[in-house]
């Protein structure tokens, strides 16, 4: 090129990255403005100093930390040892978060698989269906099962008048309870993504597998799995972390003593005599567990990426 002139491709290329970073903007400034800047805000009360009714005191501290992990007694003055209270809280969260997410996957798995084997002109009504009841807040929705699961709910008066049981069946402020609310809440999460994977699937290949003799469960577990396992990932990611900090159902199905870490951290931001670096840091600490679940998530897809 006479002159050292650009390219005309080079000044193409140029444009369109201008572009593209341009078309990014309101996104990186939504996301800058409604995620990172309340993240960090979280993050800096929580080496902040409680005020005592309620608040912050702009004093460094990381009694809030402290709190979290050790018990110094009543005044504060006895050796330190592990704070098991707020422990236990998070190893109920991450285990009722778990179990949400196995029972959606059972459940949600052969319902997208049903609906994607449909025929075309009928799938959008099964997702319709699956949708429809989500549209009413998640409130109001987890109000409604604790009314169907009461003492003298409907549940309770169907099994009463078939004379399946005698007395009603106790199922309010249990775990039981808290599960239920969670696979509800969340199930659609699990079913949407694997219903998107399996759509895609190229089915001729379970029919050569079955050409070749292989059982239903060896065309299951060898083909089909592993084909739609990014939609299975992405589902079991978005059940877990939500169902994780849920805070709803935990207080209105489960009470007081099936506490899960979300309702503890919306405690310490409720009223006067919450503590607010508790909460920042409660917070924080659930954050970081996310995101070291997501980063092994990630490392994994990108570990079964290379292998293909």
């Amino acid at each position: 090129m006479a002159g050292g002139a650009p390219s005309g491709g080079s000044v193409a290329s140029d444009t369109y990255a201008k572009a593209r970073h341009w078309l990014l903007a309101p996104s990186w400034f939504i996301l800058g403005v409604f995620v990172f800047a309340p993240v960090c805000v979280m993050l800096i009360y929580s080496f902040l100093t409680k005020e005592f009714r309620g608040g912050v005191i702009w004093e460094p501290s990381l009694a809030a930390y402290d709190q979290f992990f050790f018990d110094r007694g009543l005044f504060g003055d006895a050796d330190p040892t592990l704070q098991w209270t707020y422990i236990s809280i998070f190893w109920r969260s991450i285990w009722q978060a778990g179990l949400a997410t196995i029972l959606s996957l059972l459940i949600g798995f052969p319902t997208a698989y049903f609906i994607a084997t449909r025929p075309e002109k009928s799938r959008a009504l099964w997702v319709f269906l699956v949708t429809i009841p989500y549209w009413v807040n998640l409130l109001i929705r987890t109000v409604s099962m604790k009314f169907l699961l009461r003492d003298e709910g409907p549940l309770n008066d169907f099994l009463i008048s078939t004379g399946l049981i005698d007395d009603p069946l106790r199922i309010v402020n249990t775990n039981l309870a808290v599960q239920l609310g969670l696979f509800y809440s969340y199930l659609p999460f699990m079913v949407l993504p694997i219903y998107a994977s399996v759509e895609r699937y190229n089915f001729t290949m379970s029919e050569a597998a079955a050409d070749l003799y292989a059982s239903k469960w060896t065309t299951l577990r060898r083909i089909v799995l592993p084909a739609v396992k990014p939609g299975v990932i992405a589902g079991c990611i978005l059940v877990f972390v939500p169902s994780l900090g849920a805070f709803l159902a935990p207080d209105l199905l489960g009470g007081a003593k099936n506490f899960m870490i979300g309702s503890l951290i919306e405690e310490q931001f409720k009223g006067n005599a919450g503590n607010w670096p508790f909460g920042a840091a409660a917070s924080m600490i659930l954050l970081s567990m996310v995101m070291i679940i997501l980063l092994i998530f990630a490392r994994q897809q990108r570990k079964a990426g290379a292998q293909t």
